[in-house]
């Protein structure tokens, strides 16, 4: 099986209007607090349209062979059922996830939807705007309303809404199979390429300041102790106007400290 990309941007797009009338017509009562509490600040909450039969929580993901059902919210908006449809696939969990205005999800991975014979996440912006980034694997996903994105979430990945408004996205998991290959596989041509997250920029930017200061260089060299090491970054960051937060130099060092200092250490 080839490997999955990062990111495709799917060949099938949907109207904006109708989906901001459908998510308009969502009754409050609706939306719950997201279970994961542990991986987000703010406000993170969805609604479900097709879940687990017996879920323990409403926006529980099914098991690889759990039974899923469609929703209230689903029976009394099947508008939702059309979008659902046009997928090229049969969905196994669809979820309307929202995330408030100055929420962060925090960096993490779904290692389940890795597995070869396992789900994909599909992503539907329904409302967003551009001082939302979702990054994965440190790459900055350029979502539109309106159009269906498979993201490898199997990666760290992260969202941080710096917008005024909600962002709301539909989130679909279909059970792999010839039709969503195929749809990935021709969306390739047409996705724009990620770009580095804003953090990744400006780290990169610092990096490059610091090579160029020897004595900075081996001064933060030295420091082996890996919460002596942020500290000191961020306050060098903050004395030379670099603009990242401690969310992006942890991802940085956890996709590989020894690889970063290394191109110090010479």
């Amino acid at each position: 099986m080839p490997a999955l990309p990062l990111c495709s941007r799917l060949p099938l797009s949907f109207d904006p209007a109708q989906l901001a009338s459908l998510l308009a017509a969502v009754p409050e009562a609706a939306w719950h607090a997201h279970f994961n509490t542990g991986n987000y600040v703010g406000g993170w909450s969805g609604a479900a349209l097709v879940a687990p039969a017996q879920a323990p929580t409403p926006l529980a993901p099914p098991g690889r062979d759990e039974t899923v059902i469609e929703t209230a919210l689903l029976r009394a908006q099947p508008g939702w059922r059309a979008v659902l449809a046009a997928l090229p696939g049969t969905a196994r969990s669809a979820r309307l996830l929202k995330l408030a205005p100055g929420s962060r999800i925090l960096e993490h991975a779904d290692p389940d939807l890795g597995d070869a014979d396992g789900d994909l996440r599909l992503h539907i912006p329904l409302q967003t705007d551009d001082a939302v980034e979702f990054c994965v694997a440190g790459r900055a996903i350029p979502m539109r309303v309106g159009e269906c994105w498979m993201l490898d979430l199997s990666l760290p990945h992260r969202v941080d809404n710096a917008s005024p408004r909600d962002r709301v996205h539909l989130v679909v998991d279909v059970r792999r199979g010839p039709a969503l290959l195929a749809a990935i596989a021709a969306g390739l041509a047409g996705t724009p390429a990620p770009q580095p997250a804003r953090g990744e920029r400006e780290l990169a930017r610092f990096r490059d300041a610091v090579l160029a200061d020897p004595a900075r260089m081996r001064a933060l060299a030295e420091l082996t102790d890996p919460s002596a090491f942020r500290v000191a970054v961020l306050g060098e960051a903050a004395a030379m106007d670099y603009h990242f937060g401690e969310d992006d130099l942890a991802a940085a060092m956890r996709r590989g400290r020894r690889d970063w200092m290394t191109q110090w250490i010479v």
